[in-house]
């Protein structure tokens, strides 16, 4: 066992492999667009340096993926340059916050760039642990919402399963980083029995989220008894899946996986770029399994300083996730979450994006911006303010551009002249302001 990260055993299909003489290699043609000056793109480089012997079944194999991965800062430097100092300090961090990357997400990083927005989001950073440590363990209160164990009921009509601990990579801004030092934990059948009991007993619930850490994590056979028991439960309409599998580590998503979900229709699938980056044909093929078995996939981002704040990055994200037929559903704020502080951004800065994205973009690659709020608040959902006035009987409007519009209410019936009258009147008011298109 690597030390560090929660493990789970897994058999790889194959094992004790040598690059065999008839073994195929992967062309820029064949896995992804050509790259500028018709270079190779840089997973394909960074594949042919760091792995140069792993052939192409045991690169696709999910479980030599999940079994290889980076769970040591001595490990990490064999691939990322960092001095010795550097070296010292972040295994100071990954005793506290430990580490795993899955040799596919690893390939994504730009070795040459320490900003590196992948980078930043899987490689541990001396600025978790700093003097302030400023956040929380459990910023969501989920504790206080946990009816039994593994079972959260917030809203009425919805609860979470948190199903296991494990994920093929511990991302750093991650909420649920207060369980990363515990060993892999998968619950146990009575503790899923309690959880199935639970629901069963609260016909309120009718959408379930099933979660971890990550619950692809699981085997397909235990995932679908989880599934299973959910559909035997009449009131449960909604079943979605929350996972990261088809950014770090595609492989996962495979036919026998989709299969097995598109018997519990409706599933729904929520997943989680946070860059354009992570747009891969191995993201997309993943994404497009799942939508050709009937599985609509959206997409949970979380605002990141330096790697997705700004408008080019949000709406080459977006857009480049509906290129994939994935629809951009959230943009959260980064929670108050201990070790995190350095990745967050103030909340303007959600609101901007979002301003900046409207008019530039189709409606459909806007993300909601969601702030969950602390203590079990639950989400709050933010907007640009559009209304300039509100004036009887009608609202003056600032569109995108910053130009003003005035728009009438509907009458009441009570005194259809007078209303008519005074929208004219606020209509004539309205195109004489300067900058105002009535």
């Amino acid at each position: 066992m690597k030390q560090g990260a929660a493990h789970i055993s897994l058999k790889s299909s194959q094992s004790n492999f040598t690059m065999p003489p008839s073994a195929s290699v992967e062309t820029a043609e064949e896995t992804e667009p050509p790259g500028k000056c018709g270079e190779p793109p840089q997973p394909l480089l960074n594949r042919k340096k760091y792995f140069p012997s792993v052939p192409d079944g045991l690169w696709n194999d999910w479980k030599w993926q999940f079994q290889h991965r980076i769970t040591t800062i001595q490990e990490l430097a064999e691939y990322l340059p960092m001095p010795g100092e550097e070296i010292k300090q972040l295994e100071k961090v990954a005793c506290r916050y430990p580490l795993s990357i899955t040799p596919y997400y690893l390939t994504l990083i730009d070795p040459a760039d320490v900003n590196d927005p992948v980078r930043r989001q899987s490689v541990p950073s001396v600025l978790e642990i700093n003097d302030l440590m400023q956040g929380y363990d459990d910023p969501l209160g989920e504790k206080g919402d946990s009816v039994v164990p593994g079972l959260v009921h917030r809203y009425s009509d919805r609860a979470l399963m948190v199903t296991t601990n494990i994920c093929p990579m511990l991302c750093r801004h991650c909420t649920r980083k207060r369980d990363w030092n515990q060993k892999g934990m998968v619950h146990s059948r009575e503790e899923f029995q309690a959880m199935f009991d639970y629901i069963r007993e609260h016909k309120e619930i009718r959408d379930v989220i099933v979660s971890g850490g990550d619950s692809l994590s699981l085997s397909t056979a235990r995932l679908e008894s989880i599934l299973s028991a959910l559909r035997s439960i009449q009131h449960v309409e909604i079943i979605r899946i929350g996972s990261r599998y088809p950014v770090v580590l595609p492989q996962r998503v495979d036919e026998e996986l989709c299969e097995m979900l598109s018997r519990y229709s409706p599933v729904w699938f929520n997943t989680h770029f946070n860059s354009v980056r992570e747009i891969t044909p191995e993201s997309a093929a993943a994404c497009d399994r799942l939508l050709r078995h009937g599985i609509p996939v959206n997409n949970q981002s979380v605002l990141l300083r330096g790697i997705n704040d700004s408008v080019e990055a949000q709406l080459a994200l977006c857009q480049g996730l509906l290129k994939i037929k994935v629809r951009p559903y959230y943009l959260f704020q980064c929670d108050e979450v201990r070790g995190t502080e350095h990745l967050r951004t103030p909340i303007e800065k959600g609101v901007e994006i979002i301003a900046g994205m409207r008019g530039h973009t189709s409606g459909m690659a806007i993300p909601a911006f969601i702030v969950d709020l602390p203590d079990g608040g639950g989400k709050v959902p933010l907007l640009p303010d559009y209304v300039a006035a509100i004036n009887p009987g009608s609202y003056l409007f600032k569109n995108y551009r910053g130009n003003l519009y005035s728009y009438r209410n509907p009458s009441d019936g009570s005194n259809v002249n007078n209303m008519n009258s005074g929208a004219g009147e606020e209509h004539l008011l309205a195109s004489a302001l300067p900058g105002v298109e009535a």
